[in-house]
C-alpha cells in the first residue's frame, strides 16, 4: 500500500466515525427531549416527573459534552498525525536525547504529557462544570490534583518498566517479539487484577471493613448460596468524589473481595443491596468475567500481532504524518506503538456494537442468576432507584443504546425481570 491510499483511507475511516457518531448522538437528542414530558407508562407510579426529566437533560447535557469532545480529540488526532504533531515532538525529543532508549521513553513520555494537558481542561469542565450543575459532583479542586498526582506516579512506577521491557523486546527479540511482548502483557494484566484491590485503590478511596452486622449476615448467607468465597467486605467512600453508587467486586483468586460505595448503602435497603451483590456475583458464577479476560488476551494478542507486521511497512508511518527513520540505524518503535495507539480506534470503532450486545447478554444472564437467588421484585426496586439516583435516562435511543450501551434499557431489562416467578414489582414496593 502506498503512503497517499493509507492517509486517503485514515482519513475516510476518521470522518465515517465522526459521521456516525455525531448522527447517533442528535438521534439521543431528539428521542430523549421529545420524551421528556412524561415518564413511560410502566415507570410512572415509581419515578416522579421531575425526576424523569432531571436524568433527560443530564443525558441531553453528557450528550452534548461528548459531541464537543469527540471533536477536539479528532482534532488533537489529526495535530499529531497528519498535520505533522508527532514528527515535530520525534525531532524534538530526539535532539534533546540523542537517540537510544532514552528517546524511545522519551518520546512516549512527552507524548503522554501532551495529551495528558489537553484532556486536564476537559476532565475539569466534566467534573466541575457538568457534573457539578446536576448535583453528583462531590469532589474538591484538591483531590481533583491529587488524584492526578498519583495516576502520574503510578504510570511512571508500572508505565515506564512496562514501556522499557516491550521496547526492548521490538528492538531485540527478532521477529516475534509480539508473541513475547503478548506474555510480558498479560502477565501484567494479571498481576495488576491481583495488585488494584489492596495496594492501588486504596490510594484513591478509603476502604472499611462493613460494619453493618444484620446486612453483612445477609450478604454472607448469599455468598454461601452462591458458592463465593471472598476476603471481605468492605464499604468505598465514594460519596467524597461523586453522588453516584455501585457495588462491584474485584481482586483474582483468593484476593477477590467486595465492595459497596456508600453512597449505594444509604439509598437501599438490605434486600435490595442483596439482589444487587446477587447480579454481580452472577457475573462471576456464570464465568463472564474469565470470559472478558479471555477475550481482551485474545485481542491483544492479534492486535500486538498485527503491529508485529504494521512496524516493518514505511507506509504505515509516512501514511500518517512521519518519518519511520529518524536518524541512521535508530530504532523507531515507540513512535510505531504511538500511531497504532492513535490510528486503532479509528479503524475498530464500527466494532463496537458487538461487544455491547456481548455485555447487554451478561447482564441479562445476571439479573436471570440474581433472580434465581434472591427476589427479582427486589432487584426491580433497586433498580428503578438506582435509575432515579444516577438520573439514568429511561427513554435512550434505541439505537443510540444498541450501539453504546454496555447494559439494557431500563424498560427492557426491568421487562425480563419481571417475567421470572415473583418478579411483578408492587408499585408499593417502588
Amino acid at each position: 500500500m502506498s503512503s497517499h491510499a493509507f492517509s486517503l483511507l485514515f482519513v475516510a475511516f476518521l470522518t465515517l466515525t465522526l459521521a456516525v457518531r455525531f448522527w447517533l448522538a442528535s438521534r439521543q437528542l431528539r428521542h430523549v427531549l421529545a420524551n421528556r414530558g412524561a415518564v413511560p407508562a410502566e415507570f410512572s407510579e415509581k419515578i416522579p416527573l421531575a425526576a424523569h426529566q432531571k436524568a433527560a437533560d443530564y443525558t441531553v447535557a453528557r450528550t452534548k459534552y461528548g459531541i464537543v469532545t469527540m471533536f477536539v480529540n479528532a482534532a488533537v488526532l489529526l495535530g499529531f498525525t497528519l498535520l505533522g504533531g508527532l514528527q515535530w515532538l520525534s525531532v524534538a525529543v530526539f535532539g534533546l536525547t540523542g537517540g537510544g532508549m532514552a528517546y524511545q521513553i522519551g518520546l512516549l513520555v512527552a507524548f503522554a504529557a501532551i495529551s495528558g494537558l489537553i484532556d486536564v481542561p476537559i476532565d475539569w469542565y466534566r467534573q466541575f462544570r457538568l457534573e457539578e450543575r446536576f448535583g453528583f459532583n462531590k469532589m474538591t479542586p484538591g483531590l481533583f490534583v491529587a488524584d492526578m498526582v498519583k495516576g502520574l506516579g503510578l504510570a511512571v512506577v508500572l508505565g515506564l518498566p512496562l514501556a522499557w521491557i516491550v521496547l526492548t523486546l521490538m528492538s531485540s527479540a527478532g521477529d516475534l517479539w509480539w508473541l513475547y511482548a503478548w506474555f510480558v502483557w498479560s502477565g501484567f494484566q494479571l498481576l495488576m487484577m491481583v495488585l488494584f484491590p489492596t495496594v492501588i485503590a486504596p490510594l484513591f478511596n478509603k476502604f472499611t471493613p462493613l460494619a453493618d452486622e444484620t446486612l453483612k449476615s445477609r450478604i454472607e448467607g448469599l455468598m454461601k448460596r452462591v458458592g463465593f468465597a471472598s476476603k471481605g467486605l468492605f464499604v468505598m467512600d465514594g460519596s467524597k468524589r461523586s453522588a453516584h453508587g455501585n457495588a462491584y467486586f474485584s481482586g483474582f483468586g483468593a484476593a477477590k473481595r467486595i465492595v459497596f460505595f456508600d453512597t449505594l448503602l444509604s439509598r437501599l435497603a438490605p434486600q435490595e443491596i442483596e439482589a444487587v451483590l446477587a447480579h454481580e456475583l452472577g457475573h462471576f458464577k456464570l464465568k463472564h468475567i474469565v470470559k472478558r479476560i479471555g477475550l481482551m488476551f485474545a485481542l491483544s494478542l492479534a492486535f500486538l500481532a498485527l503491529l508485529g507486521w504494521l512496524k516493518n511497512q514505511v507506509w504505515f508511518y509516512t501514511g500518517l504524518g512521519v518519518s519511520p527513520l529518524i536518524a541512521p540505524g535508530q530504532n523507531n518503535d515507540a513512535l510505531a506503538l504511538i500511531l497504532f495507539m492513535l490510528a486503532l480506534p479509528v479503524f475498530t470503532f464500527l466494532l463496537g456494537p458487538l461487544a455491547s450486545l456481548s455485555s447487554r447478554k451478561h447482564e441479562f444472564e445476571a439479573d436471570a442468576f440474581a433472580a434465581q437467588h434472591t427476589d427479582a421484585r427486589d432487584l426491580v426496586s433497586a433498580l428503578v432507584k438506582m435509575y432515579e439516583d444516577n438520573a439514568s435516562t429511561l427513554t435512550p435511543d434505541p439505537l443510540h443504546s444498541a450501539f453504546y450501551d454496555s447494559h439494557p434499557p431500563a424498560s427492557v431489562r426491568i421487562r425480563h425481570l419481571n417475567r421470572h416467578p415473583g418478579g411483578q414489582l408492587n408499585t408499593a414496593h417502588a
